[in-house]
């Protein structure tokens, strides 16, 4: 396998396995960021009028790990840990019940500087062609038949874990998985039949969830190392085009892909719109905008009609809007609002549920920040995203899964 660089300088298509064939897919939520991996609810029906609460319909002690809930078809999909087990637990999403459950060994051992968030799995799992991905916390990846559980394919325990884990999501194209396996190794394309290594880059790939989009009509991967933005051929995982982004944090925030322009975030380093484009000569990248009013460490933005919305890591939490095409800053909320939100959006609306468990909807304003009702979700921490199929709202928080809804319990 050879992998050569270059010079410095969609929507993932989900196949439904034969023992889901009756679900319609638009309420389907198969990976991180949901259908299109851009934050986005499914099939989410706004109400004539807001409920003053929602309603519990169960709730499951399911096991520690910020994994976001999968929902396809009747069932839920949720990727945790007991003790030094990961597992891959099938509930009916109409009951919470227990349809299967599958476990593997995954000891892992956290340094000081991770035992506030728990030793994980921390990646949500990827559902496609009735398969489920996994990456855990030491880096395992494993393949699951999503009809019955049970293990088609399994990576060994890297012989050095992670230090600080692993948070990175695989994603998909045709028949290959791509996964920041987070053993400091680049970013590597599994064959999705066979657990086979198509390819992997160099580099240092961490948190940051991979982006597959297409631009100037060549498919790629769009992935952050450690020091760079990375734009790779999907098939071959050759370099297409690199844009400095050095940070001496993690990288955690998964590219947007807007408007042919590929817009990032990390601490301390302002917001950024690159525009990769294909010469003659190769491919070259500019800076399309910069704003460095707002930063974001942890929390993952979203594009509404040409708005970026998101939470600053500056002030104690801000929430803000930025113009997607210019980057003009529209608004800056109040301070001290949440250490991180995860952000879903759903037509003209945002749902903002912060790591205190507080669901605020609001408004997708480029006036100025209008929150419409707030729900406590919650006894303990939300770190998770939460996953919106229709009006139900899946949330995970330190070791449970609960399912509410806007309609009252049957």
């Amino acid at each position: 396998m050879r992998v050569r660089l270059s010079a410095p300088v969609l929507a993932l298509l989900v196949s439904v396995a034969a023992t889901t064939a009756a679900q319609s897919g638009r309420f389907d939520y198969p990976q991180w960021r949901g259908l299109h991996r851009d934050g986005g609810a499914s099939g989410f029906v706004e109400p004539s009028a807001w409920p003053a609460a929602l309603t519990r319909q169960w709730t499951a002690a399911i096991g520690e790990g910020y994994a976001t809930p999968l929902v396809i078809g009747d069932r839920v999909f949720v990727f945790t840990r007991r003790n030094d087990h990961e597992m891959l637990t099938a509930l009916d999403a109409g009951t919470g019940s227990v349809l299967w459950q599958t476990t593997y060994a995954a000891p892992y051992d956290m340094f000081a500087a991770t035992i506030v968030h728990g030793p994980g799995p921390r990646a949500t799992p990827l559902f496609v062609d009735g398969r489920l991905f996994t990456l855990g916390i030491s880096g395992i990846v494993s393949a699951f038949d999503a009809d019955n559980g049970r293990l088609l394919w399994h990576t060994p325990r890297p012989a050095e874990q992670p230090f600080y884990g692993t948070a990175s999501s695989p994603a998909a194209d045709g028949d290959l998985v791509f996964v920041h396996t987070g053993n400091y190794d680049g970013l590597t394309a599994f064959d999705g039949d066979t657990g086979t290594v198509a390819w992997r880059t160099a580099g240092t790939f961490t948190y940051s969830s991979p982006l597959i989009v297409e631009l100037d009509d060549v498919r790629q991967v769009v992935a952050i190392s450690q020091d760079h933005v990375v734009g790779l051929s999907a098939r071959d995982g050759v370099v297409l085009w690199t844009y400095p982004f050095a940070s001496p944090y993690m990288h955690a925030i998964t590219p947007i892909e807007h408007a042919g322009r590929i817009i990032v975030s990390a601490r301390n380093m302002g917001v950024r719109a690159l525009r990769p484009r294909r010469e003659r000569s190769g491919w070259t990248v500019e800076t399309a905008w910069r704003n460095d009013d707002v930063s974001t460490a942890m929390t993952n933005p979203v594009v509404v009609a040409d708005t970026l919305f998101g939470l600053s890591e500056r002030r104690q939490g801000q929430f803000f809007a930025l113009d997607a095409n210019t980057g003009a800053t529209l608004w800056l909320g109040p301070p001290r609002q949440a250490e991180n939100t995860a952000i879903v959006k759903s037509e003209r609306l945002l749902f903002l549920l912060n790591d205190d468990a507080e669901l605020i909807v609001a408004r997708a304003s480029r006036a100025g920040f209008e929150p419409i009702v707030r729900h406590a979700v919650a006894d303990s921490p939300t770190w998770a995203q939460p996953a919106i199929s229709g009006n139900r709202f899946f949330v995970k928080d330190v070791d449970t899964l609960t399912l509410w809804t806007m309609s009252p319990a049957p």
